[in-house]
């Protein structure tokens, strides 16, 4: 069996299709199945304890959100990211999120930013625990989907949830980029402040420096021999 495999477990219940696809997902966005990683169904369906049906079908959903690609007369590999991956990665992310902070901005209240603190007391938790970096990686993008909850704009939702497996995928680079397993449990500290306050105009500079911070870092990371 492929040594890269080794990490995955056997699965035992009826969920086969959804349990094969998160466990893949964990595997390729922690970097235990490594970009660029060659894919064979025996050796996976072996793996997981599983037949190649609810197989083909957790394969399908990865392909189908970009985190395996299946090659013509190739076959299937973890997908890998480039330096212009990351670049569009970081433009249209910072460009939906200004705008999705310009159409939530005026339906703030006390609850919905009681909300957004409390998803940062839930990710800053992960954070410290430390037992679970794909956990932390899931809790950082619940943090960011308020702006796009709050916003009620159903077009721009359905963007942010095509791009968070890439933010995913993202997210796991920049961390091995800094050489952690999770964000800084105070990296969001400024942008809570900002979004809870009362100046739109800082929080969408905030959104760029944000954004930006940690870019030019992970493509070096990516670029490296």
């Amino acid at each position: 069996m492929n040594t890269a495999l080794a990490a995955v477990r056997p699965l035992t219940d009826s969920t086969l299709r959804g349990r094969a696809a998160d466990q893949l997902k964990r595997l390729i966005v922690s970097g235990e199945l490594a970009a660029g990683a060659r894919l064979t169904e025996i050796d996976l369906a072996a793996a997981l304890g599983i037949s190649r049906g609810p197989l083909r079908e957790a394969i399908r959903e990865l392909v189908d959100i970009g985190l395996v690609v299946s090659k013509p007369y190739k076959g299937l590999f973890v997908r890998d990211i480039t330096l212009e991956d990351l670049n569009e990665i970081y433009s249209l992310r910072t460009a939906l999120e200004q705008f999705a902070f310009r159409q939530c901005w005026d339906k703030r209240d006390a609850a919905a930013m009681a909300d957004l603190r409390e998803r940062n007391s839930r990710l800053s938790k992960t954070i410290v625990e430390g037992s679970d970096p794909f956990a932390a990686i899931l809790r950082e993008l619940e943090l960011h989907s308020w702006c796009y909850e709050l916003s009620e704009h159903r077009l721009l939702q359905q963007s942010w949830n095509r791009l968070k497996p890439n933010l995913q995928f993202y997210f796991a680079l920049h961390q091995q980029a800094h050489g952690r397993t999770g964000p800084q449990r105070e990296a969001h500290d400024t942008y809570i402040d900002l979004a809870c306050g009362d100046d739109l105009d800082a929080m969408l500079r905030h959104l760029d420096d944000h954004m930006r911070q940690g870019l030019e870092k992970t493509k070096s990371f990516i670029a490296a021999p």
